[in-house]
């Protein structure tokens, strides 16, 4: 847990009391967990705009224990719960509740919550739930992808990255990805049909037009990108203040359009990676695995700006 801004220094282990479900809520035993970019910035207390959520100062009590993505298994229910019983084995989004980083959490009956695939282990359905969500939020509910479109996904050896591009082939549509030269043979085997190497070629200036332009890391802008996009085609920045200013401008004005958002209620998500998962179609790539006591350190290894696909936080 946390009690101030800053670097992964201010983090640290604490005893706390174990919570008690209430009556619409299960107790899970969290198996496993992750660290992600959104993490990291929230534990520095950026962007500053956040804060009216996170905390002014440093943040709310209900705020210290991170953890967004968790796995685990449900040891007991409050007495209004039909859709889980203790022992089933989960996976889902704490939210903005946050509290995933510890031995267990308590989580409402009716959050993102559902049954973990039955061919993942506890570490890779937890390094499932946001990537793979966000990345089924921005092509399918944002874009509408489908068949035969061109996308190309900015970050395609990230979290949200890895899932983007096997998500993207999955619908139908021609990919390809932008990451550095050690991770093109990775993408290449998520289902790429085309891999850039952005220290050798600017995917803005190859003359390519994209029906989708998905920046999972916010690298580029729509400025640079609106000349690589079709007429009606779509740029996806999972983030930024000015990105929502700019899609409200775009759908006035015609043209290529910014479409941004978040995606906070992930439960039909959940149950369709499932079913995906479960037929072979998703492949998890982590990066490393850390103990709970190790958080700081997996903290430092995403501050670092390299991580391939997840990290986990693997807890007994």
């Amino acid at each position: 847990m946390f009690t101030q801004y800053g670097s992964p220094d201010v983090l640290a282990l604490r005893e706390v009391a174990k919570p008690v479900p209430r009556d619409h809520d299960v107790l899970i035993k969290v198996r496993a967990t992750s660290v992600t970019s959104a993490e990291c910035n929230m534990r520095r207390g950026k962007p500053l705009w956040g804060r009216i959520v996170l905390g002014l100062g440093r943040p709310r009590k209900r705020m210290r224990t991170l953890g967004l993505e968790i796995a685990g298994e449900i040891e007991s229910v409050g007495k209004d719960v039909r859709r889980f019983s203790g022992g089933d084995q989960v996976f889902g989004f704490t939210g903005f509740n946050l509290g995933g980083c510890a031995e267990y959490v308590c989580m409402p009956e009716k959050g993102s919550l559902a049954l973990k695939p039955v061919n993942l282990t506890y570490e890779e359905a937890a390094a499932v739930v946001d990537g793979a969500s966000t990345a089924l939020f921005f092509l399918k509910g944002k874009a509408n992808l489908r068949r035969g479109q061109k996308v190309l996904v900015n970050g395609a050896s990230g979290s949200i990255g890895t899932y983007a591009v096997q998500l993207a082939e999955h619908f139908g549509a021609e990919v390809t990805g932008v990451c550095s030269a050690r991770n093109v043979e990775l993408v290449r085997s998520l289902g790429a049909d085309k891999v850039i190497d952005y220290n050798k070629e600017d995917f803005t200036k190859n003359g390519e037009a994209y029906d989708v332009v998905f920046d999972t890391v916010n690298k580029s802008s729509f400025s640079r990108c609106k000349a690589s996009l079709t007429r009606r085609g779509c740029y996806l920045p999972t983030s930024g203040l000015m990105n929502n200013l700019l899609m409200l401008w775009t759908s006035i004005t015609g043209g290529p359009r910014v479409l941004t958002g978040m995606s906070v209620e992930k439960n039909e998500a959940l149950v369709f990676l499932k079913e995906l998962i479960e037929g072979d179609g998703l492949k998890v790539i982590i990066d490393q695995r850390y103990r709970l006591e190790q958080a700081a350190d997996a903290h430092r290894y995403v501050d670092g700006g390299h991580k391939i696909g997840n990290v986990v936080i693997v807890l007994d």
